[in-house]
């Protein structure tokens, strides 16, 4: 009998609390797990801590250190020379540089690239180093988007057969009658300057000077640099009473955000992306989002759009939604077509093959 294939598979995005890369490494693993022919390969999962247990056929190595680069290129490099790997995927960015094994890398974006801007000087410097050295090593790069195909292809000179775009994919959720929604506007995900929460809170005020019902629900780690006060920012917007941050919440009190908010909205300007917003419209909630080239590719017609830093426009589209839920029809009847691109079952599955097609098998 032929020895199973053994895949490594850096899994620090598992630990604490799952954000985006975290729940798409889950959402693949589980899923590879799951398959029937699951036990033709080992999974090898490498962390710094314990991450929950995905099925019998995935072997897991607690590796001790904090999760960072000197991790990564030193007690993970070590890892997975001993294991006799046959391929290594690397879900986040960069992978041990000296990997003597096939190596597949997911580039979500490069905005550190395209926006140094946004980074600190010397995490930049970091980000932008490991990350060209990655790809340039990598035998298979993934990417969510064309347009972060053009990104890769641009900056990084990767040759254009070797990168394969493999979107995400949003767990369904059931949307909430129209009827029983509240005057909420939603924003979930990462705080970073990009995403113009400061435009999101002037628009929000207003938008609902009259409305004292409404709120805005901001949800995530706030990641901003240089750092942005949001709450002081809602405070000379007066409308700090009217706001509520959440650096966290769980699955169950995310699911009960979605289903009770009129509005989301997400003024991103770069994204490799942009899950959330699908998420929402899963959840029957109407996105607000910034007219770019990537929003244009993932949402379709399945959103609202406004124009990078139009706080009148947007502070327009915010309060339609809030006061005539009928106005989102055209969006939300292009919501199914939208969301049926995206699987993570054909995401999990165009992965491995190319993963298991590069390895020393």
């Amino acid at each position: 009998m032929t020895a199973p294939v053994r895949i490594g598979v850096d899994a620090r995005e598992l630990l604490g609390a799952k954000t985006g890369v975290g729940r798409y490494l889950g959402e693949l693993l589980s899923r590879w797990a799951a398959r029937p022919d699951a036990l033709h390969r080992r999974l090898i999962l490498y962390s710094p801590g314990p991450v929950p247990v995905l099925g019998d056929t995935i072997e897991h190595r607690v590796l001790p250190g904090k999760r960072g680069t000197w991790w990564e290129q030193t007690a993970l490099r070590r890892a997975a020379a001993r294991d006799s790997l046959d391929v290594f995927f690397a879900p986040a960015y960069t992978a041990p540089v000296g990997l003597s094994v096939p190596l597949a890398v997911t580039i979500h974006d490069i905005s550190f690239v395209a926006h140094p801007e946004w980074f600190r000087r010397r995490e930049g410097l970091r980000r932008r180093w490991l990350t060209r050295r990655t790809a340039t090593k990598a035998a298979v790069v993934f990417t969510d988007s064309e347009f972060s195909r053009r990104e890769i292809e641009t900056h990084f000179h990767v040759d254009p057969g070797r990168i394969h775009v493999i979107p995400p994919a949003v767990t369904p959720r059931t949307p909430r009658q129209r009827g029983a929604r509240e005057p909420l506007v939603l924003f979930v995900g990462s705080l970073f300057n990009r995403r113009r929460l400061p435009d999101l809170i002037a628009a929000f005020a207003e938008a609902t000077t009259d409305l004292p019902q409404a709120r805005l629900a901001i949800v995530g780690d706030d990641r901003t640099w240089p750092r942005q006060d949001l709450p002081a920012i809602a405070r000379a917007h007066r409308v700090y009473e009217k706001t509520l941050f959440h650096r966290y919440v769980t699955d169950e009190e995310l699911a009960d955000l979605y289903s009770r908010a009129s509005v989301f909205a997400f003024l991103s300007e770069y994204e490799g992306f942009g899950l959330t917003p699908l998420e929402a419209l899963s959840a029957g909630v109407p996105p607000v989002v910034l007219n770019t080239a990537v929003a244009r590719e993932v949402y379709g017609n399945a959103a609202i759009f406004v124009e990078r830093g139009d706080v009148a426009a947007t502070a327009r589209a915010l309060r339609q939604l809030l006061t005539q839920p009928g106005s989102a029809a055209a969006v939300l009847q292009a919501a199914p077509a939208v969301l049926g691109r995206y699987s993570w079952d054909a995401a999990a599955d165009h992965t491995l093959a190319h993963i298991e097609r590069i390895s020393r098998r």
